[in-house]
């Protein structure tokens, strides 16, 4: 695949982001990706550690949670998260490195700052690296993504015992899915997706998230949606209603006042105290979803060897 370098001359003067004074800057299509070194790369999370090979996401998904993390780097949360994409080129080494001394044997979370298999990973191919470093330390691992990419690795996947991947499917309606995860594969492709990670002997679930308030949560999307994914053979299901801290919530409220105007007095009803919804809204839909997938044999540890396949709560991130 070729790069083109960026060109100082095209489009309107800009201020320079912070992140290119750290960064070696390549342009590919409509996607400009800043190659950095990371300082780290096994970072403290809720439940044990994670590690992300990349910052930002093309699948430009209007809800991402993480989106704050790149105004630290003099990106927006918005368009630049979507379309500048910071990628730490030796994640692999320092990954290594770490597990071989920071690491306390606490299960690993892999993707949370950006999909791991979004489509600059064919081009910098560093999760096989990553994968490989997890399973010689004998890490116990999940892996979250949407994209179809990561059945190239389903080889590698298999052959760690301690690996476990998470298919977000948030629901099925594809006229959703088109303006919320433009960048996404359609919900189809992902339920194709958990089945083939299975086949190939990949433990994989389903993460029921985010459940959008007023626009995928009626009975019949939720019973729908768990219902494809128990055909689709996912071993575990694990809902989560939408979130909306700093940097998602703005970029996620400008676009439903321009589509769903009706919407937002209720928005400001259930997301009055901060980033998360009322916790009573929060129980009774996750509360539906649960019951619904117990009918069909799925919970969020359904696994002959439990792995850590609930979505872990947020954090602030290390910047590279």
């Amino acid at each position: 695949m070729r790069w083109d370098a960026p060109s100082l001359l095209a489009g309107p003067p800009r201020v320079r982001p912070r992140i290119e004074r750290a960064a070696v800057v390549r342009v590919h299509g409509g996607l400009t990706c800043y190659e950095v070194q990371a300082r780290s790369a096994l970072e403290p999370a809720a439940q044990g550690w994670s590690v992300s090979p990349y910052r930002g996401c093309a699948q430009a998904c209007r809800y991402c949670a993480v989106r704050r993390a790149h105004r630290y780097l003099g990106l927006d949360a918005g368009v630049d998260f979507d379309s500048r994409i910071v990628v730490r080129t030796n994640i692999v080494r320092r990954l290594r490195a770490e597990l071989a001394v920071r690491w306390d044997g606490e299960p690993v979370t892999v993707g949370r700052a950006g999909d791991c298999y979004q489509g600059v990973e064919d081009v910098y191919r560093l999760m096989p690296g990553v994968v490989a470093a997890l399973r010689e330390a004998g890490a116990p691992f999940t892996v979250h993504t949407k994209s179809t990419l990561i059945l190239r690795d389903a080889g590698l996947l298999a052959a760690a015992p301690g690996a476990g991947v998470v298919v977000s499917i948030a629901f099925v309606d594809d006229q959703v899915r088109r303006v919320v995860e433009p960048g996404a594969p359609s919900a189809q492709k992902r339920l194709e997706l958990v089945a083939e990670l299975n086949g190939h002997g990949v433990p994989c679930g389903v993460a029921m998230a985010p459940i959008l308030p007023l626009l995928t949560d009626s009975p019949d999307q939720l019973a729908a949606t768990v219902r494809r994914a128990a055909d689709a053979g996912a071993v575990s299901l694990t809902p989560r209603v939408l979130r909306l801290p700093p940097g998602a919530r703005e970029w996620y409220l400008a676009w439903l006042q321009e589509r769903h105007p009706a919407l937002v007095a209720r928005y400001g009803e259930l997301y009055g105290r901060g980033a998360d919804a009322d916790p009573g809204y929060v129980r009774g839909v996750t509360g539906q979803v649960l019951a619904l997938a117990a009918r069909y044999g799925m919970g969020p540890t359904r696994l002959e060897q439990p792995l850590p396949l609930a979505l872990p709560a947020h954090r602030q991130l290390t910047l590279l």
